[in-house]
């Protein structure tokens, strides 16, 4: 046969029954002494809230019903038409925005458009169509001699702000 004990630390199960005796005094109303020895516990209530009403004064003070954020307040704090940017991390193309960059050249692959462009520093990269550039660019399309990034932008307001930018492939001399 197997001889189970339970285990109990030592101390948890004092802890435990303190921890349930704080509760259930701070859950119980405090009532004096003579009057839970007496039968007219009811009477005792009616007294208290009899000889002490409560008057709430108004006077210097904010009325508690009143909303918080009034309709005014909130449209003199805000410009609905400014521009919000989501706060997600940037990676990739996003890093860059189609200012900072330059059209070097433009392939094509089977029925795939591809460009190329390069930062100041000289260092080169690829786009397709579909890819995020900048915080709110997407490459639209890839001409013979363009690319179109089209960005979208949105206000407190919810409305959209359509945008197209157009890098245009230079020919070799030409700034």
């Amino acid at each position: 046969m197997y001889n189970i004990k339970p285990i109990i630390r030592p101390g948890l199960v004092q802890q435990s029954l303190a921890i349930g005796f704080l509760l259930i005094s701070f859950a119980l109303p405090a009532l004096p002494v003579s009057s839970v020895a007496g039968n007219d516990k009811l009477n005792l209530a009616t007294k208290t809230v009899a000889d002490n009403p409560f008057e709430y004064i108004l006077e210097n003070r904010a009325d508690p019903f009143v909303p918080f954020l009034t309709e005014k307040a909130a449209s003199t704090n805000f410009d609905m038409n400014e521009v919000i940017d989501r706060q997600e991390p940037l990676s990739g193309m996003q890093l860059f925005e189609p200012g900072q960059l330059t059209l070097v050249a433009l392939m094509q692959t089977g029925n795939k458009d591809i460009a190329m462009v390069e930062d100041f520093t000289g260092k080169g990269y690829v786009l397709f169509e579909g890819t995020k550039i900048g915080r709110r660019g997407v490459v639209k399309d890839i001409a013979t001699n363009s690319v179109l990034i089209e960005e979208t932008a949105e206000t407190r307001a919810g409305k959209k702000i359509i945008t197209e930018i157009v890098m245009i492939l230079k020919k070799e001399g030409e700034e």
